[in-house]
């Protein structure tokens, strides 16, 4: 146990405002001490015995982290903190070898504070970092399901990690979401562009990195915080626990979280049959720290038993109905209307999905001479489950058992010359197995995954210079998928070797190998302390999904039958951008400008028959092939935040974003909608944000927070409507708003509340993104409106409770 020698005190302020930061964490480097801040801002320290010089390491939620140096003698002493209102000075972990500012990273990335993610009312963690991000896009298949598209590219293209984790689920569904609790989550960044060098294939659209709470105090106190939330769209009734504990060497944390709710609403489709859910997540962390660097041991737990609406109405009434039987038997456009008991209650639907996803992993972190080196090692188990048999609920549709073992070593070498160097290798073994199911539209498949990098970044004086190069190979391996039909249920079952006589050979046995060369290089010039520059170049690779390469055969959940094509080859993308932020004491802003031109770029096609109408099976599933052709992506990404120091406390933020996607083949060229674009690209997007923060001057009560927020969504007349893939989506805009405030209980204890109403005016609306907009199987709909609409108004209270 290290000797104390006395203590130091302090409080910690908003530089701004002048108010007490509670709860901010306070370390002393390179030492196992540290305490957090109480509820007016204020700690006490003990100072190690024989130190010369403390350097003090200070973060809180929503602002700059900071480190100062003091002297071991002083008594008391004020720390002031800087709002994250501008992003020169943010630490950002994601894209490069190690934690570096984010003026110094030519590449495109944005960081999501805690506090942002804390005060967002969204079903999904997607859906919040949405409303952070520009240029991030969610594809929705009802309120908890959300893809995350970055600059118009989504599915396999975007890399979702976890704790540095790959997210290693059933990434290729359409209806296939993020396995992440919500409340678990610190902090995130989103990578924007080809992320290749350090993560390898799955990452040419960009990452989204998502960043737990980790141990952080040592002051040997039980430190916690829980959390209730209630929506009244959908009756969303949430609670979370999150409790934390350190002594000596060691930290703890455990988190619990449940969430259930029943099918949502609007002002056109009033209540959406088979859009609720329940989801529970559990989550444990142990942490090890020494002098020298620290380990960690986390497992986390989640469970979700999702509904998937498939659209199906009364002809006359417009009333959701719901399938009772199978097959031929099954007329889709006549089956019983859905009681507005079934519809209000939040017992899930006998047709629905059940996912579960497991990870056991290990972050390690030692220094290693003048070095350093990183270590993760993880376990990962997917199982979904799709239950699509109305005759036979138990019976699921597709049952898939996804298990991933994943790798990470990397060495960072002593700087030299201004020069930091890295290298490392990593990637991941998979075994997929579908289980006992009906429906097989991928199939069983062995995948090994390896790549190999070296990274550097060279700095002097005002310009940062990085970039690196990586190989990666990627082996896919199955034996012959056979299916017959099963006599006692009268579906589909798969059929073993050697017992094939007669069966169908669904997937043919394949041995592939993909490879490929990543590059990037970029360089940052610091103009001076309130301007920056950026330019990068990357060159990103991605190996085929096991659904491009091997799928044929029906997704239960997502209403789609895949078709895929052995013959693919990689995609590779080459990106260029080129950005600029500005910081000064009344206005911040960051432009980003990008270019990406992909090389066998794998989409899909809707397959029709010789009268071009499209190819379905009994309970109207479209068929769809996948191909292969160039495409060209670019756009760009603004920000600007006004908060005038005349104006205390206030601030007018306005994020703006916008794609264009084509597909480059020639036979559709100058076609315009019928070919020439892509499909899912979102339109101009304008988010616009008052903030006041007004501070009460009480001990109880400490401030409050109002915000009004914009969304505009511009029309989406840049559709893919070949085959009738997509269709013109109108203009609209979403008011939003929002009121927190915190009250003190005790000097360790504090409450917080928030009062948000999401579409306050209980708009009608479609966003092109959203699959739902077109589940309609009436050519021309009675009331004139096809497929589902958006959530209507939704208000939503939350509160948690702090203590420590």
């Amino acid at each position: 146990m290290p000797v104390h020698s006395q203590n130091i005190s302090g409080v910690v302020k908003d530089a701004q405002t002048q108010q007490a930061l509670s709860f901010c964490s306070i370390q002393i480097m390179q030492t196992g001490v540290g305490t957090s801040t109480d509820v007016n801002g204020k700690f006490k320290l003990p100072i190690p015995q024989n130190m010369t010089a403390v350097e003090l390491a200070i973060s809180s939620s929503g602002y700059f982290s900071d480190t100062i140096t003091i002297s071991p003698t002083g008594k008391h002493m004020e720390v002031f903190m800087t709002p994250l209102s501008g992003t020169l000075n943010e630490v950002v972990v994601t894209s490069a070898s190690k934690a570096t500012l984010a003026k110094e990273n030519p590449v495109a990335i944005t960081s999501v504070s805690s506090k942002a993610i804390e005060n967002g009312a969204e079903t999904n963690i997607i859906d919040v970092l949405v409303k952070n991000v520009p240029g991030l896009n969610a594809v929705k298949t009802g309120p908890n399901i959300s893809k995350p598209f970055i600059r118009g590219l989504g599915y396999n293209r975007v890399l979702v990690l976890y704790d540095g984790l790959r997210q290693e689920g059933q990434q290729w569904g359409d209806e296939h979401g993020i396995e992440t609790d919500a409340y678990s989550i610190g902090k995130a960044e989103v990578v924007k562009g080809p992320a290749s060098i350090m993560y390898g294939s799955d990452a040419v659209a960009g990452v989204v990195s998502l960043i737990p709470e980790t141990p952080a105090n040592k002051d040997e106190n039980l430190q916690g915080k829980y959390y209730v939330e209630y929506q009244h769209n959908n009756g969303l009734i949430s609670n979370g626990l999150k409790l934390s504990w350190s002594k000596n060497h060691w930290g703890y944390i455990m988190r619990g979280s449940f969430k259930m709710a029943k099918n949502y609403t609007n002002s056109i489709d009033k209540r959406i049959y088979n859009t609720g859910f329940r989801e529970t997540n559990a989550s444990v962390i142990v942490q090890h720290y020494s002098d020298k660097g620290y380990s960690n041991v986390s497992l986390t737990l989640y469970n979700n038993l999702q509904g998937v609406p498939d659209g199906s109405r009364d002809s006359a009434t417009r009333k959701f109905t719901r399938q009772i039987y199978e097959g031929s038997n099954d007329d889709i456009k006549n089956r019983p209307v859905v009681s507005e008991t079934t519809l209000n209650g939040y017992m899930p639907s006998p047709l629905h999905q059940h996912i579960q996803h497991y990870r056991l992993y290990s972050n390690n972190h030692y220094e290693l001479g003048s070095g350093n080196i990183d270590i993760l090692l993880g376990l990962q188990q997917n199982i979904r489950r799709e239950y699509n048999h109305p005759t036979l609920p138990e019976q699921a549709g597709m049952y898939v058992r996804l298990n991933t073992f994943n790798y990470s070593l990397r060495y960072n070498a002593p700087a030299l010359l201004n020069t930091e160097i890295s290298f490392g290798v990593n990637g991941m073994y998979q075994n997929n197995k579908s289980k006992d199911a009906t429906d097989f539209p991928i199939p069983d498949y062995r995948l090994l995954d390896a790549g190999i990098y070296l990274y550097g970044k060279w700095k002097q004086k005002k310009w940062t210079i990085s970039g690196g190069v990586r190989y990666d190979n990627r082996h896919l391996k199955g034996a012959p998928f056979y299916t017959g039909v099963n006599n006692l249920t009268g579906f589909n079952k798969h059929i073993y070797s050697p017992d094939t006589a007669g069966a169908y050979l669904q997937f043919p046995q394949f041995n592939k190998s993909f490879t490929g060369t990543s590059l990037s290089i970029g360089a940052t010039y610091q103009a001076n302390e309130h301007v920056s520059i950026k330019a990068n170049v990357a060159r990103g690779y991605r190996a085929p999904s096991i659904t491009e390469f091997a799928s044929n055969g029906l997704d239960p959940g997502a209403h789609i039958i895949y078709l895929g094509n052995s013959n693919f080859i990689p995609e590779f993308s080459l990106q260029e951008d080129i950005g600029t932020a500005f910081s000064f004491k009344d206005v911040t802003a960051n432009v980003s400008l990008f270019n990406n031109n992909i090389a066998h770029y794998i989409y899909l096609s809707q397959l029709t028959d010789e009268n071009a109408n499209p190819v379905l099976d009994a309970q109207g599933n479209k068929a769809f092939q996948y191909q292969q052709a160039a495409a060209q992506l670019y756009g760009m990404e603004l920000n600007l935040n006004l908060h005038p120091s005349g104006f205390k406390a206030f601030s007018f933020d306005n994020a703006l974003s916008m794609v264009y996607g084509f597909n480059k083949k020639r036979a559709y060229k100058s076609k315009g909608i019928n070919g020439a674009y892509l499909p899912l690209i979102p339109p101009l997007k304008i988010l616009s944000s008052l903030i006041q923060n007004i501070n009460m001057e009480s001990k109880i009560l400490k401030d409050i927070n109002a915000k009004i927020e914009a969304e505009f969504n511009a029309a989406q007349n840049r559709f893919l409507a070949l085959n009738n893939t997509e269709t013109p989506t109108p203009s609209y805009t979403l008011f939003n708003l929002s009121v927190s405030t915190k009250i003190v209980l005790t000097v360790t204890s504090i409450l917080q509340f928030q009062l948000q109403v999401n579409n306050l005016f209980d708009k009608a609306y479609q966003s092109n993104l959203s699959r739902l907009k077109y589940f309609e199987y009436y050519e021309s709909p009675p009331d004139g409106r096809s497929g589902i609409y958006g959530m209507g108004r939704n208000i939503c209270l939350k509160a948690s409770w702090s203590f420590k």
